[in-house]
């Protein structure tokens, strides 16, 4: 049995044109479709083999500001990245979804950088100059980039404005992780603790992930044709706010590690000078460390 294909002979150039384009989009719709639910998914993977971590470490804590920002930051990013993949999903978009998802997927940014600045200030015995020099950049930043990406600059293109808001986004991260590592270089510099590499040394490689997200986005959008520009939108959202969240968690474990080594050589010492034994145990360096993990 034979099979004959129909075949169109398409003499007019414009004609072949206007498929090539077509076809150009359909496959940059799919690239984009695949990358957002391949992000949704590493957000739901990294939930389930964490969230025993947030049951040890956050549950049991008051409800404080680094609670309500953390759980903004850790589970915002489930619903503006579900409306992104259900809009991906569906044959027509909504310009009111999409919105909002535009405002959610902000919100989970500017907290989940909010957890950071809760660190750093952490890290520098919760300076009071240190505070108020974080928030008042952080307000700076985040006033500046929210004006770009919701009030367009008619002078700019949607995609310049897409730069500059991950420009202003990459700068802060930049000093977020160049005080954690003058901090880290300046007062543990002789310390090859596990502990100060786990807890200096593991949110310094974070930051490196977070501002590397960044600086991708960055060059997409300066870079690579219009069509990639959303092309690692939710993966931006879902690498704040897995990381994010790691860094408070191994915060918190690292604190509660150093406070139980405080309390067991304190103890140590109570019991030598109890039987008026000399001992030689210093815990000004745990108290120092206990600081620097300390969150408000």
């Amino acid at each position: 049995m034979r099979c004959y294909i129909k075949t169109e002979v398409v003499s007019n150039p414009a004609d072949w044109y206007h498929r090539y384009v077509a076809l150009r989009w359909f496959t940059l719709g799919k690239r984009s479709k695949f990358a957002n639910v391949g992000a949704f998914a590493i957000l739901i993977f990294d939930f389930c083999i964490t969230v025993q971590d947030e049951v040890e470490w956050t549950w049991s804590r008051p409800w404080d500001i680094t609670r309500v920002i953390f759980a903004i930051s850790r589970y915002l990013p489930f619903i503006g990245s579900g409306l992104t993949v259900y809009d991906e999903l569906s044959v027509v978009g909504s310009p009111a979804r999409g919105q909002a998802e535009n405002m959610i997927h902000i919100i989970s940014i500017v907290a989940a950088e909010g957890l950071l600045v809760i660190r750093t200030w952490a890290f520098w015995q919760r300076s009071k100059r240190m505070l108020i020099g974080l928030v008042t950049y952080s307000v700076v930043t985040v006033i500046a980039a929210t004006s770009i990406n919701v009030l367009r600059n008619q002078q700019l293109t949607a995609v310049s404005n897409a730069v500059l808001v991950y420009a202003f986004l990459t700068l802060f991260e930049s000093v977020i992780l160049v005080l954690t590592a003058y901090k880290k270089f300046s007062d543990y510099r002789k310390f090859n603790s596990s502990i100060i590499i786990t807890l200096y040394g593991g949110s310094m490689f974070y930051m490196l992930c977070i501002i590397a997200i960044t600086v991708t986005n960055m060059v997409i959008n300066a870079v690579f044709p219009v069509g990639y520009t959303n092309l690692l939108d939710t993966l931006q959202v879902v690498i704040h706010s897995v990381l994010a969240s790691r860094i408070m968690f191994h915060l918190r474990s690292s604190h509660d590690l150093i406070y139980g080594m405080h309390t067991s050589s304190t103890s140590m010492v109570s019991e030598a000078i109890q039987y008026r034994q000399p001992s030689q145990m210093q815990t000004n360096d745990s108290e120092r460390m206990n600081d620097a993990s300390s969150e408000v």
